[in-house]
């Protein structure tokens, strides 16, 4: 089997070339996979699509990536929450475009996507703005709508362990969208607290298998959202 881990996280975001798709996990803080954002800051890509399910906070993480002008569109459930200052200027000035997507529809867009199944009909959006120029038929007396299946280059994904091999598994809650996008990227990169050998984790509660992880780094000491937009801290 093939040793998975990397050196640092700048080895890990080294390919990440200019107009990739990249989904990034994480719900609001839990799961933000900081350090590989920030080493995808300092590699410099370009005119990327990024998928999350917002679009991060202060000026740190993914609102960082955006505020450096990295991101040319973003498809998102909430574009604005507690501290989202910096995407909304991008999206006025017209920088950066928003393919807004209902939370659960978005969910099952990226998990369609990694299941290989290119379409599927939803009632979610019916009536609504999101529904218009969207393909509609009616099931049972029901209206639904045609949404695509979501694939990415790239998935950043943060875990509290993985071993070598890439198997994961995830700090509760933090868990969130991380499954769904290792199934759906064509290079699955973790970043895990603690990266062991293989059999130090129990078979029983893996819940990524390496065959969706392509890249392993540690990160023993992850920075905490919250931490670094109370302290002020912009990056870089």
């Amino acid at each position: 089997m093939i040793n998975k881990q990397v050196a640092s996280v700048a080895e890990a975001v080294a390919d990440v070339f200019d107009g990739a798709t990249v989904m990034i996990g994480g719900f609001g803080e839990a799961g933000s996979p900081i350090e590989l954002i920030h080493a995808l800051i300092d590699q410099g890509a370009t005119d990327l699509t990024v998928v999350n399910n917002n679009t991060g906070s202060g000026e740190v993480g993914l609102a960082a990536l955006i505020k450096a002008g990295r991101v040319s569109k973003m498809i998102c459930s909430y574009p604005r929450s507690t501290n989202s200052t910096v995407f909304p200027d991008k999206y006025r000035s017209g920088h950066t475009a928003l393919e807004l997507v209902p939370q659960g529809t978005l969910a099952e867009r990226i998990r369609a996507g990694g299941a290989g199944i290119p379409a599927f009909y939803t009632p979610t959006a019916v009536g609504t703005p999101l529904g218009e120029g969207l393909e509609r038929r009616t099931f049972d007396g029901r209206d639904y709508l045609l949404v695509h299946g979501l694939t990415a280059d790239f998935a950043f994904i943060r875990a509290r362990a993985a071993d070598r091999h890439g198997n994961v598994v995830y700090s509760k809650t933090a868990r969130n969208y991380g499954p769904v996008m290792a199934m759906a990227a064509r290079t699955t990169i973790v970043q895990a607290t603690a990266v062991v050998d293989v059999g130090e984790l129990d078979p029983e509660i893996i819940v990524t298998p390496g065959i969706f992880v392509q890249r392993v780094v540690e990160v023993a000491d992850p920075a905490h959202e919250s931490e670094l937009i109370a302290a002020g801290v912009s990056y870089p």
